[in-house]
């Protein structure tokens, strides 16, 4: 198959090249290096594959570039390509988020659309729009309330994938991330955050008591369930992906204590806006439609998350 993978420098996005390319894939890699983090660090992601022949990255924005052409032949489209950050989602810096979620989300679909057999896209959404979800563990069907811009903009985008499989004929289907963590995490992230802390030998940041719950899912758990959904996810479906625990920040504290062999040192501050208290997937559905199910355990993903970020603190 021949696989566009948008947002392919970023932490997902050239963690699923690699597993495309392990599988025999042809593999169109396209990110436009949005500055929301270093340029380097998503230079040093692509570094391991730049010189594959089956690999070949372009380098465009897609709010802007005219994307019919390079959609020509493809089979499927991973689509990363987002504005992270919950946080930094509020006041002016929203019309920043609607471009790169929004509108460059409807580009990609129309383009697909335009196509004599439109590709199977496989949308990156996130637990963000459950907001405090209703239901825990939370399924498909409970009411999305986001509560932070971030989450709007990925709602929005699951429902223009729902307009197009049903009204366009584009096989689109969403992923719904929970917590996605492991090596390449953005700099912004709290794993990478927490550990950048501790080997500098300072105070980890938590905001809020420690108590919040998250349902962690390693970073190439949510590959293979992208890889699934290119082959057996329902077009205009949702499913949610989570590592399958729901774990408190201060049970996360406790191992990275236990993975150095030193104790970890806690600076505590208030909750920030739009910050969920809890999440926990009903992983449910994608078990039953697309033959997922998480492999990867908290403790091995973490440390294999410690093991990355202490060759980057060595590379300086």
């Amino acid at each position: 198959m021949r696989i566009l993978v948008t947002g392919a420098a970023g932490f997902i996005g050239s963690t699923a090249v690699e597993a495309l390319l392990r599988r025999g894939d042809a593999v169109v890699g396209l990110d436009c290096f949005l500055d929301y983090y270093p340029r380097a660090v998503k230079e040093r992601n692509l570094a391991g594959v730049r010189g594959n022949p089956d690999f070949e990255f372009i380098e465009a924005d897609l709010a802007t570039c005219d994307l019919p052409p390079i959609l020509e032949g493809i089979d499927g489209v991973l689509h990363f390509a987002a504005q992270a950050g919950v946080r930094a989602s509020w006041g002016r810096d929203f019309e920043i988020y609607a471009r790169a979620n929004v509108l460059a989300t409807q580009r990609l679909l129309e383009a697909a659309r335009e196509q004599a057999k439109p590709p199977r896209v496989v949308y990156s959404s996130s637990s963000s729009i459950y907001g405090d979800a209703l239901d825990f563990p939370t399924t498909e069907s409970t009411l999305p309330q986001p509560i932070s811009p971030y989450g709007v903009t990925k709602l929005a985008g699951e429902h223009l994938c729902r307009l197009y499989a049903l009204g366009m004929g584009v096989p689109s289907i969403s992923l719904r991330y929970f917590t996605v963590y492991g090596p390449r995490q953005r700099p912004d992230m709290a794993f990478h955050k927490f550990l950048q802390a501790h080997l500098a030998g300072e105070a980890i940041v938590v905001f809020d008591d420690g108590e919040q719950t998250r349902d962690f899912t390693f970073v190439g758990d949510a590959v293979a369930a992208n890889l699934r959904a290119l082959e057996h996810g329902q077009p205009g479906a949702a499913y949610n992906i989570g590592g399958g625990s729901r774990v408190s920040l201060n049970l996360v504290l406790e191992l990275i204590g236990e993975l150095t062999g030193r104790a970890v040192s806690v600076e505590r501050r208030e909750r920030q806006k739009g910050d969920v208290r809890d999440t926990h997937a009903d992983t449910g559905a994608a078990v039953r439609e697309l033959g997922w199910e998480p492999v990867v355990t908290l403790r091995e993903g973490l440390a294999a998350e410690l093991a990355w970020v202490r060759e980057e603190r060595a590379r300086g």
